[in-house]
């Protein structure tokens, strides 16, 4: 088993060299997206809620209606999910939104096997959309990506969602109200022809002074490739473009 699994990570570095988060990946918009998902009694609730309310938003910082870009950013020390967004592969990202974490599960670490409680730490994409979700609406994650599947146990789990109430179990739960608000703010984007949307899932701020207070953890080596897609981040408010190379390691290019 633990042999299909290293070939399955493999080929997909073969066959598509998967930036796990791309420096924009867009395709024409797909306004039928937003009508497909508004069919949903949730979906249709939320906007009726926060769509003038989000357009407002965008407006003020520079993004037109029907242009926005999404991009998702995690941490667990300090419990928040921040939305940051720009009109489509133009400029610098700005923070739109931050939502609290309602819930925690695991500890700090990457998540390595099912039923082991964590939520994952790396470089994720957003790959469907779930209006009907028994947690209000979710978004879910492509855990496990490349990487963890070299890393991980035969069976390293999945189903990992950004989603509405308080309870976990390894995803990353923002309140009803919460996801309600970024699920409009998710479906815009996709709308727009963002297929891609990036989350970025860290233990804490990756600075030079949080490594140290934790350079004795058994994590210390996993935490150290996540600081190069960090500070890119950081210093150019765009995305790293973030691959992983035949090791299983996050490589920034």
């Amino acid at each position: 088993m633990r042999l299909l699994v290293l070939l399955a990570a493999a080929l997909l570095l073969a066959l598509c060299a998967r930036t796990t988060s791309p420096l924009t990946m867009a395709s024409d918009p797909d306004p039928a997206f937003r009508v497909q998902q508004q069919q949903y009694p949730r979906v249709r609730d939320a906007y009726a809620l926060h769509e003038a309310d989000l357009h407002a938003l965008l407006r003020r910082n520079g993004i037109p209606a029907g242009r926005l870009e999404l991009y998702l950013r995690a941490f667990k020390v300090g419990r928040r999910l921040e939305a940051w967004g720009r009109e489509q592969g133009t400029g610098e990202f700005v923070l739109l939104r931050t939502y609290r974490l309602a819930g925690t599960s695991g500890a700090l670490g990457p998540k390595r096997k099912s039923g082991d409680k964590q939520v994952p730490e790396g470089f994720y994409l957003i790959n469907r959309f779930n209006p009907a979700s028994n947690y209000h609406l979710s978004l879910g994650l492509d855990y496990p990506n490349a990487a963890d599947l070299v890393h991980a146990a035969p069976d390293p789990g999945g189903d990992i969602f950004i989603h509405g109430s308080n309870v976990t179990v390894g995803c990353l739960p923002i309140t009803d109200a919460g996801i309600r608000e970024l699920y409009v703010l998710a479906v815009e984007a996709r709308s727009a022809g963002q297929t891609d949307i990036a989350v970025h899932i860290f233990p804490f701020e990756m600075t030079v002074e949080n490594l140290a207070r934790r350079v004795a953890s058994p994590h210390s080596r996993f935490w150290q490739g996540l600081v190069a897609g960090y500070q890119y981040f950081e210093d150019h408010h765009q995305l790293p473009c973030v691959r992983v190379d035949a090791h299983g390691a996050y490589a920034v290019e």
